[in-house]
């Protein structure tokens, strides 16, 4: 899919999530332990999804407006992703389980449906405040327990 210069960022850090979700498939296809693991997505979450989630809600929802349905699908998706991340009550083999497929689904979800919807819709000037204002967030790994390998 042919993605704007504007979105292209946003897209980038994408990546680091799908390859979250890989690292979460290959530690449990590999009996890494759950608590290994969670550990990992915990600093994940704090150090990278967070600050990735607030500014796409910034400048790119904002777009749309918090009443559009992809909009309201959207944060309904982080609102279940954040309790996935920091306040399961499941057990750990579940709980990761479910985060790994829901976060990919996000993803997809929006580099398929929304970034499509929001190149179609947003003005020159909305683009040029994202171009102006969003800067493609560095990622750094987390070396500590490189579980996945």
């Amino acid at each position: 899919m042919e993605r704007s210069e504007e979105l292209k960022p946003f897209s980038r850090e994408h990546h680091h999530g799908l390859l979250l979700c890989w690292k979460i498939r290959t530690g449990i296809s590999n009996g890494v332990s759950f608590d290994r693991i969670k550990k990992y997505t915990d600093w994940f979450y704090t150090a990278f999804l967070a600050p990735h989630f607030e500014a796409e809600e910034k400048y790119v929802l904002s777009i749309l407006g918090k009443d559009d349905p992809m909009v309201k699908k959207v944060l309904s998706n982080r609102r279940r992703l954040k309790k996935l991340f920091l306040g399961n009550k499941k057990p750990p083999e579940i709980a990761l389980s479910l985060l790994e497929e829901e976060l990919e689904r996000h993803i997809r979800f929006e580099e398929r449906q929304l970034f499509q919807h929001i190149q179609e819709v947003a003005t020159e000037e909305q683009l040029q405040k994202i171009r102006e204002f969003h800067k493609e967030q560095e990622f750094t790994e987390n070396t500590e327990d490189v579980f996945w390998e």
